[in-house]
């Protein structure tokens, strides 16, 4: 694999996320009409790694002054608050085929970068219990299991307080 660009997304990049995104996640997968909203809403929270011009992962988020992550509205965007002080990833996605190679810790640590950057407090997301160790190295912490069953899965709900992490 030839060098990573980890950029901002733009509206011609829909496509490529929705196809990243669907070949990672099932039931829990955003649909294109949700990938385009946060794209066109919330660009500065939406990254995208790319590899000679292809997309092959993405992170996206939303931003908002709840502490409260489990409302489904989010994640179409309903409620998201560009000033807000809490940045809520949704995605955190790398082609399968390409997992293992650093490319989702590259995207985390640049959104890392991108949040503080923006001034938020914290970063939220809730994941499944075997990505719980992932984030960790990140320094995220477990606050509670979460109420969410989007997808028909069991959430634990993770965050990060920006002001205390250093370089990662």
């Amino acid at each position: 694999m030839v060098g990573i660009n980890i950029r901002q997304v733009d509206i011609n990049d829909v496509d490529g996320c929705y196809m990243i995104e669907s070949s990672c996640y099932t039931s829990d997968g955003a649909t294109k009409e949700k990938i385009l909203k946060r794209a066109e809403l919330f660009p500065e929270g939406f990254l995208i790694a790319e590899s000679e011009g292809e997309i092959i992962g993405i992170i996206n988020s939303a931003s908002t002054d709840k502490e409260e992550i489990t409302d489904e509205e989010l994640k179409d965007m309903v409620g998201h608050v560009k000033e807000g002080r809490n940045m809520v990833i949704f995605s955190l996605a790398v082609l399968p085929e390409l997992q293992g190679n650093g490319i989702s810790r590259q995207l985390m640590t640049r959104f890392i970068e991108v949040s503080k950057g923006l001034k938020k407090e914290k970063i939220l997301l809730i994941c499944k219990s075997d990505m719980i160790h992932y984030y960790q190295n990140f320094g995220f912490l477990c606050s509670r299991k979460s109420k969410s069953q989007h997808g028909g899965f069991e959430w634990h709900e993770m965050y990060l307080l920006l002001n205390t992490v250093d370089e990662i």
